[in-house]
């Protein structure tokens, strides 16, 4: 069985990011980046599933300019076997990125698409549900578990209140949430090894996508500071501040 799982270059999550001062996105200049941690959990697993013997095939994909090959290599260095790299300099919003997935799903047919189920930089939080719905597959959104038997894969899921399990038949759609796994770190002679993995390069109109911006973004602004807050004396004066701020009444 062939695991795609498809990976997104973002700023690292340890950096804080800097609006521009035009207000019109996210400064990307000289800051650092890296693949978006809920793909690292997506290929984490991928990798599970093939030590355990259920895949035999791990196929990396990223959609983005050319830097992006550096999201793949560390993929490859992790575990996949092979990557494809779909170049478009512009920025591929949710559904073109779903459309584009859904071509290599058709192309490749794999047993089973693991990803992220959001990526950082827009909270999107829609391709894994577009691909489903473009490709007429289950999906198993936000796995905390998951448990391969035959055809069949079961997914537990965090909901409101406690956990969910859902049955679905392969090929199936998996999006990840943050207690699936913990994902290795990339030793160096795998580093070394990814290099020479193999890495396909296309682009959008290869597979036929109109990938033409539909949404366009108005203003983009940071949070406001947090105020300090105050001290005070005793529980009766904290008491008396919170009905004046009407907090229980």
């Amino acid at each position: 069985m062939k695991i795609l799982v498809p990976v997104k270059r973002v700023i690292d999550y340890n950096v804080k990011p800097r609006v521009k001062m035009d207000g019109t996105g996210v400064d990307l200049a000289n800051v650092k980046m890296s693949m978006n941690p809920f793909d690292e959990i997506a290929v984490e697993e991928a990798i599970r599933l093939k030590e355990k013997g259920i895949a035999t095939e791990i196929i990396a994909v990223s959609i983005g300019e050319q830097k992006a090959q550096e999201t793949l290599r560390t993929a490859l260095a992790m575990g996949a076997d092979r990557a494809i790299l779909i170049v478009s300099p512009t920025e591929v919003e949710p559904l073109g990125v779903a459309k584009l997935l859904a071509k290599i799903v058709e192309e490749e047919a794999p047993g089973l698409v693991i990803l992220g189920k959001q990526a950082i930089d827009d909270d999107s939080n829609q391709t894994g549900q577009m691909l489903a719905a473009l490709t007429g597959r289950p999906q198993g959104t936000f796995a905390s578990k998951l448990e391969v038997e035959g055809d069949t894969i079961k997914v537990t899921r965090e909901v409101d209140g406690g956990l969910e399990t859902i049955s679905l038949s392969m090929p199936a759609i998996i999006t990840t949430d943050l207690r699936l796994n913990e994902p290795r770190y990339a030793s160096l002679p795998n580093i070394m090894k990814a290099k020479s993995k193999p890495m396909a390069q296309k682009t959008p109109d290869d597979y036929g996508v109109d990938i033409t911006p539909r949404l366009k973004t108005l203003k983009v602004s940071e949070p406001p500071k947090r105020v300090a807050g105050i001290k005070v004396a005793d529980v009766d004066e904290l008491v008396a501040k919170l009905k004046a701020m009407g907090v229980g009444a």
